[in-house]
């Protein structure tokens, strides 16, 4: 038990949480822990060398964001997600992103889209070496940065909870290194759109960007007449 985890500090007890928090997360949405897996408090605790408080507080995070759910004997296992739940997840995805990016347009500073191109850097390096793991990550916090950008703390907080739901739709289908150069293509369009204020192209390359790649690959796997 380290001494941080015995402070008394709120702002401690909310680190050690998001810390929990961002563990679990990245080892369901990688596959670590596969669908109906038992988490367990104790062993979580262990394995990071902090209390069961801020891990039990984290799991029922998790659980209110929908990758958690209450098992037969009362335990929380990881979530599955079902095919009705699938359409209900991108769509409201969708809306999700055309307000960061409509926003963004005319909120985001120069500085703030500095970052971004910072971030597709760094997607361009990962997408160079193959790591899909790695790429799908940054893929992520691109989208949330837009977002945090735009200064809509609550859509990037819920955008979070719908990309990590079509992370695990994802998982068990590996991308080509084509698929991570366009996908890459596509940001570079949105935010080449955000820079010069240009609402309706930004939103024309979201739109493309989530149908042609994004959207598709996880919608695909979906029964007849499920894609929407």
């Amino acid at each position: 038990m380290t001494s941080i985890d015995l402070a008394d500090d709120g702002t401690t007890r909310i680190s050690l949480t998001e810390r929990a928090y961002r563990y679990v997360r990245e080892r369901i949405l990688s596959g670590d822990l596969p669908v109906g897996t038992i988490l367990a408090e104790a062993r979580i605790a262990d394995e990071l060398d902090i209390s069961k408080t801020p891990v039990r507080q984290a799991l029922q995070l998790l659980r209110t964001q929908g990758l958690l759910e209450v098992g037969p004997r009362r335990q929380l296992v990881v979530r599955g997600v079902t095919e009705a739940h699938r359409n209900e997840i991108l769509q409201i995805r969708e809306a999700l992103e055309e307000i960061a990016v409509r926003t963004a347009c005319h909120t985001m500073t120069d500085e703030q889209i500095d970052m971004l191109r910072l971030s597709l850097l760094r997607q361009r390096r990962a997408a160079e070496a193959g790591d899909e793991q790695t790429f799908l990550g940054l893929d992520e916090q691109f989208h949330i940065l837009i977002a945090k950008g735009a200064n809509l703390p609550t859509v990037a907080q819920l955008l979070e909870q719908m990309r990590g739901f079509a992370r695990l739709m994802r998982l068990g289908h590996s991308q080509p290194p084509e698929h991570l150069r366009d996908v890459l293509s596509e940001h570079m369009l949105i935010v080449d759109a955000i820079e010069r204020r240009d609402v309706d192209g930004a939103l024309d390359a979201l739109y493309d960007h989530l149908h042609h790649w994004d959207y598709l690959f996880t919608a695909r796997e979906a029964p007849a007449g499920d894609a929407g």
